[in-house]
């Protein structure tokens, strides 16, 4: 019984210690994987997520303005004919 005992103890550290094993080469892989992407995408001059952000801020930015100098415009003419609607389809 004793034998047995040992035998399942053994096993369950076995397992154990391949299921860490495997985390542990999981975790390189992944790390592995994600810098070659990262890599590529650099190496691709891809925009990342801030800085197409930053740009849709600069661009709703000058729309408002845009549309400030355009009401200006519209008011130092007289106000009678306003400008043709010129907006570009950016949300």
């Amino acid at each position: 019984m004793a034998g047995s005992s040992r035998l399942m103890d053994d096993f369950a550290r076995l397992v154990t210690d391949a299921t860490g094993a495997a985390q542990g080469v999981r975790r390189e892989v992944e790390s592995a994987v994600k810098a070659q992407i990262e890599r590529m995408l650099r190496d691709m001059d891809v925009a990342s997520r801030e800085e197409v952000e930053v740009l849709r801020d600069m661009v709703l930015a000058l729309r408002a303005e845009n549309e400030a100098l355009a009401a200006r415009v519209t008011a130092l003419e007289g106000g009678d004919k306003p400008l043709p609607d010129q907006s570009s389809g950016f949300a």
